[in-house]
């Protein structure tokens, strides 16, 4: 029986097999501690990590290597981004500002930092779940220590105004964190022009392997200080310790190097394939409704909403065929509207009848892939 085709690259992406190949001489023949300098096994790790850390800044625009501080992945970034920052700076004040539509590891983050005595205000998006700008100039006080924006929606791939929200936010002198998760290895970024403090990452979502991820840190103009909130071994200039995922940062940089070499070719690619598979359901079914911005959004994101098909329905008609989610899958577990949808204006009935296609490079026939769809939305229908 052949697998069924993946379409949930937003929740993780397999790991490249170049990228596995440049890894695996690091579990097996240079198997050192990068921090055993002492010693030829531990000097070879730490060369392979200090490279793969030159070729990460240089990706992201950083003005330095060191800025680049490895984590097990975005959620470990952003919890030492937030809780690092608001510990650092709160005597200048308690006051930070995020989106509505963040990841629940940027929101249930900030629910910790609530009681540390944080007080937080979530923005509203529009229908296209873009973060109202005039809203964030309002929200600002004198208080403000930190504004968190995610780069782009992992369930709906709505890409925010970085750049705007980074150059207010800079003129304010408070600090911009971006959860980018979603778009590092998809879109283009350069910390500095777009005047990011705090960037956060995950490898397994440019196809490199799970467990480790990364977060930048700003050392110029303003140099970024963080509390550290894990203690113990003083690697990753005391943000960070514990011994390092050699093998998953190594495979890091080189997942990230061949995403941005492939880059343009690949958005142009999946954008032709996310128009015909929109094109061809339309067609067949003229209620279904597209999700996030018409244009500044991720192209492999196709984010749905089907009257009449309940999203778990029609992922159990073609589970053989298909592997898509009905929404964010780090919330899968949870019976509750998307707080994502629901911040755009979707009632808790079309929530549920709202579905998440993630494309990616093993992503070919669209014809098919939709041919497939209109087979299953109807089956359900009947």
């Amino acid at each position: 029986m052949d697998e069924p085709i993946y379409l949930d690259h937003h929740a993780t992406t397999p790991l490249d097999r170049r990228v596995l190949e440049k890894m695996l001489p690091y579990f097996t023949e240079i198997y050192g501690n990068p921090s055993s300098i002492d010693h030829l096994h531990g000097n070879k790790a730490k060369v392979a990590v200090d490279g793969a850390r030159q070729t990460i800044a240089k990706h992201l625009g950083c003005r330095k290597e060191n800025e680049i501080i490895f984590t097990s992945g975005a959620t470990e970034a952003n919890n030492l981004a937030l809780i690092g920052a608001f510990r650092k700076y709160r005597d200048k004040g308690k006051h930070l500002i995020a989106s509505a539509i963040e990841h629940p590891a940027v929101l249930d983050t900030l629910k910790a930092l609530e009681r540390e005595g944080a007080e937080v205000t979530l923005l509203p998006v529009d229908s296209h779940g873009v973060v109202d700008l005039e809203a964030l100039r309002n929200a600002i006080r004198k208080e403000t220590i930190l504004i968190s924006v995610m780069f782009a929606n992992n369930e709906i791939g709505t890409i925010q105004p970085i750049a705007q929200i980074g150059e207010l936010a800079k003129a304010k002198g408070i600090l911009f964190h971006v959860d980018a998760a979603q778009a590092v290895g998809h879109e283009p970024i350069h910390v500095y022009d777009m005047n990011i403090d705090l960037l956060s990452f995950s490898a397994h979502k440019f196809y490199g392997p799970k467990g480790v991820g990364g977060l930048f840190v700003r050392s110029f103009a303003p140099m970024v200080r963080l509390e550290a909130v894990t203690f113990g071994g003083g690697q990753e200039r005391n943000l960070r310790p514990g011994s390092l995922n050699v093998p998953g940062i190594v495979g890091m940089a080189e997942a990230l190097s061949f995403a941005a070499t492939e880059q343009k070719a690949e958005r142009k690619r999946l954008e032709q394939l996310s128009a015909t598979i929109t094109d061809a359901l339309q067609t067949a079914f003229p209620d279904v409704k597209i999700n996030g911005h018409p244009e500044r959004k991720l192209t492999h994101n196709l984010n749905l909403t089907i009257p009449g098909v309940e999203a778990k329905a029609l992922i159990h008609v073609l589970k053989s065929k298909l592997s898509f989610s009905a929404g964010s899958a780090c919330s899968t577990t949870k019976v509750e509207p998307s707080h994502v949808l629901k911040a755009m204006g979707l009632s808790d009935d079309e929530t549920f009848q709202t579905i998440r296609l993630g494309l990616g490079r093993s992503t070919q026939d669209a014809q098919g892939l939709a041919h497939l769809l209109i087979e299953g939305i109807g089956q359900v229908r009947r």
